[in-house]
């Protein structure tokens, strides 16, 4: 029974009560009906008050998420080599930086909270020297590797990826081991990729 319709039949029995004429109607019976009617629908708005808190806590708590996501690559920079022990690669060249988490001064990423993140990179070189390139957490776990021996003529392109949970804090940074070269130009085949997956 609708509320608008409970009220009505209330004033229509308290009416008829005293004007005499509901002698043969049970008010008291039909009043308790109607009280108990009033209880159902106040239970049901309470539920729904709870179901629209609950969801509107999920939307800030989604809007309150950071966005998270960047790539850059080394660029025109041509060969990049070391024989003197490992260097920090930087890439410079940046196409994407929602959030402002990829530092191009350093080179590092550091996570803004916890959460899962994805992150891939690529390494090309001419393949008349070892080719590597190495990510680091927090400058000293390794944590993914792409490394090609030398093979002749030609060059080698070579990718790796994964998700990796990170503390809020977290850094990530790109190295180029000693004893090895990498390339990149303006068409980008050298890059350094990540987002945030979700938070944790």
């Amino acid at each position: 029974m609708s509320l608008r319709l409970s009220v009505l039949l209330l004033v229509t029995l308290t009416c008829l009560a005293r004007s005499g004429s509901a002698q043969t109607v049970d008010v008291e019976a039909e009043l308790k009906k109607v009280q108990t009617d009033l209880e159902e629908l106040k239970a049901e708005k309470q539920a729904m008050v709870e179901r629209l808190e609950a969801a509107e806590g999920e939307l800030k708590k989604l809007r309150e998420t950071p966005k998270v996501a960047f790539s850059a690559s080394l660029g025109g920079n041509g060969l990049q080599k070391t024989t003197d022990g490992n260097v920090d690669l930087v890439y410079r060249d940046v196409m994407t930086n929602v959030g402002g988490a990829y530092n191009t001064e350093t080179g590092e990423f550091t996570a803004p909270v916890r959460g899962v993140y994805y992150i891939r990179f690529t390494a090309n070189a001419p393949t008349d020297f070892p080719m590597s390139a190495v990510l680091y957490k927090n400058g000293g776990e390794i944590q993914l590797i792409t490394h090609e021996q030398s093979s002749g003529e030609g060059s080698d392109t070579a990718s790796n990826g994964g998700a990796l949970l990170l503390e809020q804090g977290d850094t990530l940074k790109m190295v180029l081991w000693h004893n090895t070269h990498i390339w990149d130009n303006s068409n980008r085949h050298s890059t350094f990729t990540g987002f945030l997956l979700f938070p944790m």
